[in-house]
């Protein structure tokens, strides 16, 4: 099984720029569709962003859309969340998270129950 750890989070100012970061052990990320979610204090997980497994599709939550971008490199075994003119409504905790999927899949999964792997967590706080 894969094990994935974020890093990247941290306190910004609204309109400040964040790069989180998500390294996988265990087995190569290759085998896997990724996805970040987020939970805000007192708030539901949220789909952020969600990647299939080669990289060719993505999908974002409606929120963030032309402000963050996932990627993947399957060859540095990481898959990143770049994000930009961040607002306040973007704090919360931030997860990576994995699901193996067939070779031949190019799909993206959107719910929460479907991924099979966790990292902790990072912390994101965007103030005004």
């Amino acid at each position: 099984q894969v094990q994935v750890v974020e890093s990247g989070g941290g306190s910004v100012q609204a309109g400040d720029s964040l790069r989180l970061s998500c390294a996988a052990s265990g087995r190569t990320l290759s085998l896997y569709a990724m996805a970040w979610f987020r939970q805000a204090p007192g708030k539901d997980l949220q789909l952020v962003a969600a990647i299939s497994r080669d990289g060719e599709n993505t999908v974002y939550a409606d929120s963030v859309k032309g402000r963050f971008t996932m990627s993947r490199d399957n060859a540095k075994n990481t898959v990143s969340l770049q994000m930009n003119s961040l607002n306040v409504e973007d704090t919360a905790i931030y997860y990576c998270v994995a699901k193996w999927a067939p070779a031949s899949s190019f799909a993206v999964y959107k719910a929460s129950n479907i991924y099979d792997y966790w990292g902790q967590g990072t912390q994101v706080t965007v103030s005004s």
